[in-house]
């Protein structure tokens, strides 16, 4: 089987990859104060660390989460039937850096604007759905 064309679909779907290792990492160093014996436990008891910037790092991280499979399937479905490019890139391209933007504004505690960022990676899903739908 021959392999598929490197599309822009999927370039943005590794750096999506980037992101969502830059999210586990962060959020993860912003935990220590959890303490090594709960963070290397099977962490059955419940626990938050006192850590402000920790919380929302998580809370963004849950938020990305929640929309990532989708992404995933779009960037592969696309490349797949040969339907990337166009706006499905830009689609691509704008979920990825609204992703970006939104961890940033959670992590610092910016609300309402972050709202419209998050529809914004809404929207960029939205862009690839149409191109493999239509």
């Amino acid at each position: 089987m021959p392999a598929l064309a490197i599309t822009t679909e999927i370039t943005v779907l590794g750096w999506s990859v980037v992101l969502l290792l830059v999210q586990i990492v962060l959020q993860a160093g912003t935990s220590a104060d959890l303490g090594p014996a709960y963070l290397f436990s099977p962490r059955d008891e419940q626990r938050e660390p006192r850590s402000l910037i920790s919380r929302r790092l998580k809370r963004a991280l849950d938020n990305l989460l929640e929309s990532y499979p989708a992404f995933v399937a779009l960037a592969l479905a696309l490349t797949v039937t040969g339907k990337a490019g166009g706006i499905a890139a830009t689609g691509a391209w704008l979920y990825l850096a609204a992703r970006v933007v939104y961890a940033i504004l959670y992590a610092a505690g910016i609300p309402v604007i972050r709202t419209f960022i998050w529809m914004a990676s809404i929207v960029g899903l939205v862009m690839m759905l149409w191109r493999l739908m239509m």
